[in-house]
C-alpha cells in the first residue's frame, strides 16, 4: 500500500487543496523502474532520463513537452563576385548535422536539433549577394561599389553566415570575409573556407583569386578557381551545395575563364561580367573580367542560400507562417522539408 506522508495540507473552499511544500514524486533509476510492478496511474520521476514519467498499463511514458529529434543543413546566401579582374565571392556558410557529414571549412557535424511541438522556431533563406551597381570606367579609376555578400540563413538556434565579397580591383570595395571567404577573404571556422589569394588583378594582369567552398579554400584546384562544395545526402541523394565562385581575369594578359567550385560556384571570366552563382546551393558568384582598358565588366551575384530539414515522418508536421517557400517529400520513415525562400517562422504540429 502506498503511503502520503505530510507536515501540511490545507482545504480551501470547494474542491482545492493546497499543499505547503513541493510535492515530491517518489524517485526511480530507469531500472529501478522497470523492476516496479506497476499499475496504470502510477507516476514517478526518472532520475536516469531527467522525467516525469505516468505507467498507462503497458508501458512508461514522459509527461510535460514532446520533444523531437530533427537534423538539419543550413547554408547561407553566395557573396557576389568582384568587378575590373575581380575576385570569385566566397559560397555562404554551411552547418550540418545529418548521418555525421562535415559542416563547411572542415568543421565536424553538429549535433541534432531538439525541437519541441507548439514551439515556434525562426527562418530565414539567406539571399545570393547582388552584384555591383557601379564601376569604374579605367584602370586608375575610383573602385566598384554596392556588391554586396550573401545573406545569413536561420533555423532556430542555428545561423550560417552569409559568403563574402570578392576583392574588386584596385581596392576592396566591401568586406571579402564571410561564411566562406570572397577572393583574398576569410571564411567563418566551421562554415565555410578561406578564398585565394590575389583577390583582384592589377597591371600585371594577374587573375583574381576564387572564393572559398564549403568543402575547400579558393586556388586549391589551380589558380582562380573557386573551391568546391561539400556533399550531403540529408535528401536522400548525394547534393554537392557551397561552390566558390571562380576569379575573374585580364583579358589581354590571361584570357580564358576560371571555373567556379563545384556545388554551384559561378566562372570568372575576361571578357565579360561573370555568372550568378546557383539558386537553393549558396554558390559565390564569378568574378568579372576587363575586355579593354576602358571597359570593365561586373561579378556575379551570389546563389541564394537553402535550409533542409529532416524528421521521423511519425513525428508530426512541420508548419510554416505565410512568405515560406517550402517542399517536403517522405524519404524512409523520415520526412524531409527543403526551403528555399522566404523569412518567418516554423513550428511542429503533433502527429494526428
Amino acid at each position: 500500500m502506498s503511503t502520503l506522508e505530510t507536515n501540511s495540507i490545507g482545504k480551501y473552499n470547494g474542491n482545492n487543496v493546497s499543499v505547503d511544500d513541493a510535492l515530491r514524486l517518489k524517485n526511480y533509476t530507469t531500472t529501478q523502474r522497470n523492476a516496479l510492478t506497476s499499475v496504470a496511474g502510477d507516476m514517478i520521476y526518472n532520475t536516469t532520463d531527467s522525467k516525469v514519467q505516468v505507467y498507462n498499463g503497458s508501458s512508461w511514458n514522459d509527461l510535460g513537452p514532446v520533444e523531437i529529434t530533427a537534423d538539419f543543413l543550413v547554408l547561407a546566401g553566395g557573396g557576389a563576385g568582384g568587378a575590373h579582374v575581380g575576385g570569385g565571392g566566397g559560397a555562404g556558410g554551411y552547418r550540418s548535422s545529418y548521418n555525421n557529414e562535415t559542416s563547411g571549412g572542415g568543421g565536424s557535424s553538429e549535433s541534432s536539433l531538439t525541437l519541441i511541438i507548439g514551439t515556434t522556431y525562426t527562418v530565414t533563406v539567406g539571399a545570393g549577394g547582388s552584384q555591383a551597381t557601379t564601376y569604374a570606367a579605367n584602370w586608375g579609376g575610383s573602385g566598384h561599389s554596392n556588391m554586396t555578400p550573401g545573406n545569413n540563413s536561420v533555423f532556430g538556434s542555428i545561423t550560417s553566415i552569409g559568403g563574402g565579397v570578392g576583392h574588386s580591383y584596385p581596392t576592396a570595395a566591401n568586406t571579402q570575409n564571410g561564411g566562406s571567404g570572397g577572393g583574398a577573404g576569410t571564411g567563418t571556422a566551421n562554415q565555410g573556407y578561406d578564398g585565394g589569394s590575389n583577390g583582384g588583378g592589377g597591371g600585371s594582369g594577374t587573375g583574381g583569386g576564387g572564393g572559398g567552398g564549403a568543402g575547400e579554400a579558393g586556388n586549391t584546384d589551380g589558380q582562380g578557381e573557386g573551391g568546391d562544395g561539400q556533399a550531403s545526402t540529408i535528401t536522400g541523394s548525394s547534393i554537392t551545395r557551397g561552390g566558390g565562385g571562380g576569379g575573374g581575369r585580364d583579358h589581354y594578359f590571361n584570357s580564358g575563364t576560371r571555373s567556379g567550385g563545384t556545388g554551384g560556384g559561378g566562372t570568372g571570366k575576361s571578357d565579360n561580367q561573370g555568372t550568378n552563382g546557383s539558386a537553393s546551393t549558396g554558390g559565390g558568384g564569378g568574378g568579372g573580367g576587363s575586355n579593354s582598358i576602358n571597359t570593365s565588366w561586373r561579378g556575379g551575384a551570389g546563389g541564394s542560400g537553402v535550409v533542409i530539414v529532416r524528421y521521423p515522418t511519425a513525428s508530426g508536421t512541420l508548419l510554416f507562417s505565410p512568405g515560406i517557400t517550402s517542399t517536403s517529400a517522405t524519404v524512409g520513415s523520415d520526412t524531409v522539408v527543403t526551403i528555399t525562400a522566404g523569412t518567418g517562422t516554423a513550428s511542429f504540429g503533433a502527429a494526428g
